[in-house]
């Protein structure tokens, strides 16, 4: 688990949007881009090159998992 106060300053690299956990992922709110950031030894990688694009429907599920609005809707 990612320290809450580390994820509170983390933004996604890309696109600067709020980034959440879900599982060994840092997930990025943008709905553009819908992508995620893996995570190593307890360390999230925050690579653009490292980052995986979820469907749009992994990336509604996962915001939903965690209880987080949709932006935009």
């Amino acid at each position: 688990m990612v320290n809450k106060k580390l994820l509170e300053i983390l933004a996604c690299p890309k696109t600067k949007a709020p980034v959440f956990q879900d599982g060994d992922w840092i997930i990025s709110t943008d709905p553009e881009t819908r992508l995620r950031y893996p995570i190593r030894d307890d360390i999230p990688v925050m690579l653009i090159e490292e980052a995986e694009t979820m469907s749009d429907d992994e990336w509604r599920d996962a915001l939903g998992r965690n209880g987080i609005s949709i932006p935009g809707e």
